[in-house]
């Protein structure tokens, strides 16, 4: 059954990198979906993150880098490039497909996430941003009315208030976005069952064994260390070469 299903999962993966290829006329971007569809998946890697680290950077190419790790069997860094894909397009379905499957695979573990959290996850930081801006021009240009109008009019400051409301949100959620289990501080356990530990050094008493894959939410760096918040509401300390940051 389990072969049946990476069966399954390696013919959508093709598909839509023969969808990628169409839309992008990025010649290295186009060698390398070309490497992924006949198979060689380290080369494909390797194109992929030439690209990465020049700057190209898209939800796109992130999602294809993903498949073509997720190929190579590595779950953990497949999951980071999809948590890339989804950081740029919070509602990309593929990427949002493919990293379930990676996280099943994986046997990955998550943090748990508040009401507010899953709450706020609806909207996307460009969205916050607009809603932010147009409450606060609307804002002022109320106040600037209410000043020159000779009489007070409830319905103006109503709506100043309402204003004030939707811009105090907006900018909530924004912070709540950089600071949450989502955001700056998000990484990816990129290594194998890495275990986090009480203290910064390979004899301190293990916390929590982190599958490849695993979020953690990075709280603070020792040397080659960090400290970070776990799943299962639990902290300790991992080789900081053993994960990777989500947003670049």
């Amino acid at each position: 059954m389990r072969l049946v299903l990476l069966g399954l999962v390696a013919g959508i993966l093709v598909c839509a990198n023969a969808t990628s290829v169409r839309g992008d006329q990025n010649p290295a971007f186009t060698k390398a979906n070309q490497d992924f569809s006949e198979g060689h998946f380290r080369e494909a890697v390797d194109g992929y993150q030439a690209l990465v680290q020049s700057g190209q950077l898209s939800a796109t190419l992130f999602y294809d880098l993903g498949n073509a790790w997720f190929r190579l069997g590595d779950f953990g860094r497949a999951i980071l490039n999809y948590e890339r894909a989804l950081a740029f397009d919070p509602h990309h379905p593929e990427a949002e497909a493919n990293l379930r499957l990676a996280r099943d695979e994986a046997r990955a573990l998550e943090l748990k996430k508040n009401v507010i959290e899953r709450y706020i996850g609806a909207g996307t930081p460009t969205q916050y941003s607009i809603a932010a801006s147009l409450a606060f021009w609307l804002a002022l240009f109320l106040v600037a009315r209410l000043v020159f109008l000779r009489r007070r009019s409830a319905r103006v400051v109503a709506l100043i208030l309402l204003s004030l409301a939707v811009f105090a949100g907006a900018v909530f959620a924004l912070y709540t976005l950089e600071t949450g289990s989502n955001g700056r501080a998000l990484a990816i356990v990129t290594g194998k069952n890495i275990q986090a530990r009480l203290a910064t050094a390979d004899n301190a008493n293990s916390v929590l064994v982190l599958p490849a894959g695993s979020e953690i939410k990075i709280l603070s760096e020792r040397g080659d260390w960090v400290y970070a918040a776990l799943p299962n509401d639990l902290r300790g300390w991992i080789p900081a070469s053993s994960a990777e940051r989500v947003r670049l």
